[in-house]
């Protein structure tokens, strides 16, 4: 029976700070880091045991990926790194307080960008402060495919083709998966694997560093969803 565990990265230093992060590559806060720890510890309890594990290619989510394999007794289980797992990219947003960002562009504003499905942020260019544009990890990469900002449908069209090419394979061989990355691209791969509507998603929201975990039957339909 193919398992599917999701983690959601432990509370990030801008997470602490409540700034927009998206692509911004931030690290764990110390609390971060003892959530990715305990979420090893009750994977452990539960005996789930991995044949694989699937991270983005931000520190925070790939800090969380290690600590949860270490503290399962399971580092030695192989990793895939992708950018295609990255959290949402905010655009311009990213680096700015979530509160005064409310402030200056009003309540409303601010939360049509972050929980409305198709609505994008303000985009950034590859000049701005803060793009990744130079950045050596997305060198491989056509332009096209380099976000200026995302929403969260955004995010799932740059995500599936992952799934489809390896996750789902994995599970489809029967084995057990973890996927250890961000609120935004985990929301959107349970979207599909849900089947969750555009208007429902906005209301799903998946708590750092506690392990979702998904019994499946062998065509990937749910048979089970619990946290840990």
């Amino acid at each position: 029976m193919p398992k599917l565990v999701f983690s959601r990265h432990g509370l990030s230093e801008w997470n602490a700070l409540n700034q927009f992060t998206g692509w911004a590559d931030v690290d764990l806060a110390p609390q971060g880091v003892e959530e990715a720890k305990e979420g090893g510890r009750k994977i452990k309890e539960a005996g789930i045991k991995f044949d694989v594990a699937y991270t983005s290619v931000l520190t925070r989510a790939i800090k969380t990926c290690n600590y949860i394999l270490e503290y399962s007794d399971q580092l030695w289980v192989p990793q895939v790194k992708s950018w295609r797992l990255n959290e949402r990219h905010y655009g311009k947003l990213q680096g700015l307080n979530k509160k005064e960002t409310a402030e200056q562009y009003g309540d409303e504003q601010v939360h049509i960008w972050r929980r409305s499905y198709d609505t994008l942020p303000p985009l950034m260019t590859a000049t701005d402060e803060g793009s990744i544009a130079n950045d050596r990890r997305y060198a491989m990469l056509d332009p096209r495919d380099v976000p200026g900002g995302e929403n969260l449908k955004v995010t799932l069209e740059r995500a599936l083709p992952f799934w489809q090419d390896q996750i789902a394979p994995a599970l489809l061989d029967g084995k057990t998966v973890l996927v250890a990355a961000h609120g935004n691209s985990l929301r959107a791969l349970a979207k599909h694997i849900e089947g969750i509507s555009d208007d429902d998603i906005m209301d799903l929201e998946i708590p750092t560093g506690q392990p979702l975990v998904y019994e499946l039957n062998d065509d990937l339909t749910i048979i089970k969803k619990y946290y840990l």
